[in-house]
């Protein structure tokens, strides 16, 4: 008679090194080519919204190919140092306060999404007024392309076999090998899917279809709201993080969820204000 242990533990992970390949003694890991598939890729969409004139208000481009190629620099050390201050700070300050060096391990918890997003902007508005481009013109422009970072990166958390899901029995469920013996959620998947695949295409058909460029500030505002939905909403089918745990005493709310809900309304805002402002100019 199977055990309720043996009905979820229903399928193997697939056996994926993190390791994609080394070059003598230096290993590449599928999380580092990950990041630079995110970032080159977006930087080759964004180039290619900006050389396409008739998206901007007044059919005039806000930021130059040249400009945006400096401007990778600025992104991935915001989204690098931001990402890991904000894992550090949301997620692991007390382990990090007893034993500094942690902070420097960063196959200890890795990255934040939120602390990137912050790191990100704050990068944005110093570069662009350094470089006197429309500041929430350079928000909706680099808010396009953020979902291919994150289709990217939650495919190396699937690949790493980290950040996985709650014990499940559902025909898809997916044994992880630092999960323990039970079938989970691949809420890495989800997450690649609706931050990834889904949020690109809405923000495209938002982009193309009803030329939201032209409202500036509007896109951003779509992603941020978008992003935080499909956060919270994978949020109930991920585990939360060990030394945190749930939050409040409940069994469901987690740090993720907190700190993607005032996206919600800031998304929302933005939206509104963009609205506002194209049609003061009308």
């Amino acid at each position: 008679m199977p055990t309720a242990a043996d009905l979820l533990a229903i399928m193997p992970f697939p056996d994926i090194d993190p390791i994609a390949f080394s070059i003598g003694p230096l290993a590449i890991h599928w999380y580092g080519l990950a990041y630079v598939a995110g970032i080159l890729l977006g930087w080759a969409y964004a180039r290619r919204l900006a050389a396409n004139e008739n998206l901007w208000p007044g059919n005039v481009s806000p930021i130059t190919k040249v400009q945006l190629d400096d401007f990778i620099v600025w992104a991935a050390l915001g989204v690098v140092l931001g990402g890991r201050l904000g894992y550090i700070f949301f997620y692991d300050l007390p382990a990090v306060l007893r034993s500094p060096v942690r902070a420097l391990e960063i196959w200890n918890g890795g990255m934040s999404f939120h602390g990137g997003l912050t790191g990100t902007t704050i990068a944005m508005i110093l570069f662009a007024r350094r470089n006197a481009i429309p500041i929430w013109s350079l928000f909706d422009i680099v808010a396009a392309v953020v979902p291919f970072g994150l289709f990217f990166g939650r495919i190396a958390n699937f690949i790493n076999g980290e950040l996985w899901g709650r014990l499940t029995d559902v025909p898809w469920a997916v044994v992880f090998p630092t999960g323990g013996p039970f079938a989970r959620h691949p809420s890495q998947l989800y997450e690649a899917g609706l931050e990834g695949i889904v949020l690109l295409l809405g923000l495209a058909a938002f982009i193309f279809g009803m030329r939201a460029l032209k409202s500036p500030g509007f896109i951003t505002g779509v992603f941020v709201c978008g992003y935080a939905l499909s956060r919270i909403f994978v949020e109930f089918f991920r585990e939360p993080d060990a030394q945190l745990g749930y939050l409040l005493g409940t069994n469901w709310l987690t740090m993720g969820m907190v700190l993607s809900s005032p996206m919600i309304l800031l998304g929302l805002w933005a939206m509104l204000r963009a609205r506002r402002q194209a049609a003061l100019q009308l």
